[in-house]
């Protein structure tokens, strides 16, 4: 495998469960930082396949129903990571009151009843953007909306420390995580962002999803005293749950 695919192949396997490389090509902390810069580009690659799903299932079910089933595709190929990663972060704020307290609680394998509410809840609100995307709209949403769940990880990622005092799977690469994959992983969102809603709306969605961030950060650094991989899945919910739901407001600028 080339030096240059390395970090895309490994940015590829941890957001999705469709192997491309049979090796196992061990990666260095720093090829993991790197491997970050290229998550919008996964993120609108899922969303390409959603976007085709969509396009041969609209052929032969009715809306409610392929929006189900692109959810549900959504689901098998992210492998569920950040839906399990928003419920035990949502376990983790109901269940301690201090950030030392949450952290053990998300670590717990067991879902709880709020990580379920809002488990179900955020299946429900997708859905319900899902349903409300005008039509104009759609094929755009559905290509952009995982890229810049994706680009919120990144953005979080970079800004917040670590939280576990212990270690963790992402403690190791953090650090390398630098301003430059940063500006790469923005540019690819922002590349992805013109071309399906023009350079007004990209200016907006950027706008508004570097607010989401600031106050995830905020949430996670006063909650948690920083990030966890449940918590970058959280981040990945959340966001793209709020540009379903905030979409059809892009065509008042059009």
């Amino acid at each position: 495998m080339g030096t240059l695919a390395r970090p895309f192949v490994f940015a590829w396997h941890f957001l999705t469960g469709v192997p491309l490389s049979r090796g196992l090509h061990e990666p260095t902390a720093v090829e993991l930082a790197s491997s970050m810069a290229w998550y919008p580009i996964v993120g609108m690659l899922i969303g390409g396949g959603l976007v085709l799903a969509d396009t041969g299932l609209s052929k032969v079910f009715e809306p409610s129903v392929v929006n189900v089933l692109l959810i549900v595709l959504a689901v098998l190929l992210t492998r569920g990571l950040h839906q399990d990663g928003l419920a035990d972060t949502l376990d983790g704020l109901a269940g301690g009151k201090t950030p030392a307290a949450r952290l053990p609680i998300m670590r717990d394998p067991r879902i709880g009843a709020i990580g379920a509410t809002g488990l179900f809840l955020s299946l429900f609100l997708r859905y319900a953007g899902l349903m409300a995307l005008p039509q104009a709209l759609r094929v755009p949403a559905l290509l952009c909306m995982p890229a810049i769940g994706r680009w919120a990880m990144v953005t979080v990622a970079w800004m917040s420390p670590y939280a576990r005092s212990e270690g963790g799977l992402a403690a190791s690469f953090l650090p390398h995580l630098s301003w430059v994959h940063l500006v790469a992983a923005t540019g690819g969102l922002a590349a992805g962002l013109v071309w399906g809603f023009g350079i007004l709306s990209t200016l907006v969605i950027v706008l508004t999803g570097s607010m989401v961030v600031v106050a995830v950060w905020a949430g996670c650094r006063l909650w948690f005293g920083g990030i966890t991989g449940d918590t970058l899945g959280a981040t990945n919910e959340v966001s793209e749950i709020l540009f379903l739901l905030l979409a059809p407001l892009l065509l008042r600028l059009s």
